[in-house]
């Protein structure tokens, strides 16, 4: 009998920002810290706006409203 690997997508928790990094914590524990600079919307907003984000997918991507910037975690980790 064969087993398939079960693939579990990984999920946002959390977003932080500080003057020059995009911070995104999952829900599995891990942390995934990027540069603003590869983001120029997020670069370019206020920190107010930057606050101001939900979660799509469950979770699956971030999505800044006012900034209309949307990315993916999957997207994030493959920076790594």
């Amino acid at each position: 009998m064969s087993s398939s690997a079960i693939r579990i997508e990984p999920r946002a928790v959390e977003v932080t920002c500080t003057t020059d990094a995009l911070r995104v914590r999952l829900a599995d524990g891990r942390e995934v810290m990027v540069p603003l600079e590869w983001f120029p919307r997020l670069r370019s907003a206020t920190a107010d706006q930057l606050r101001e984000y939900r979660f799509i997918g469950g979770g699956l991507g971030i999505h800044w409203p006012e900034l209309d910037e949307d990315l993916s975690v999957e997207g994030l980790l493959a920076t790594e």
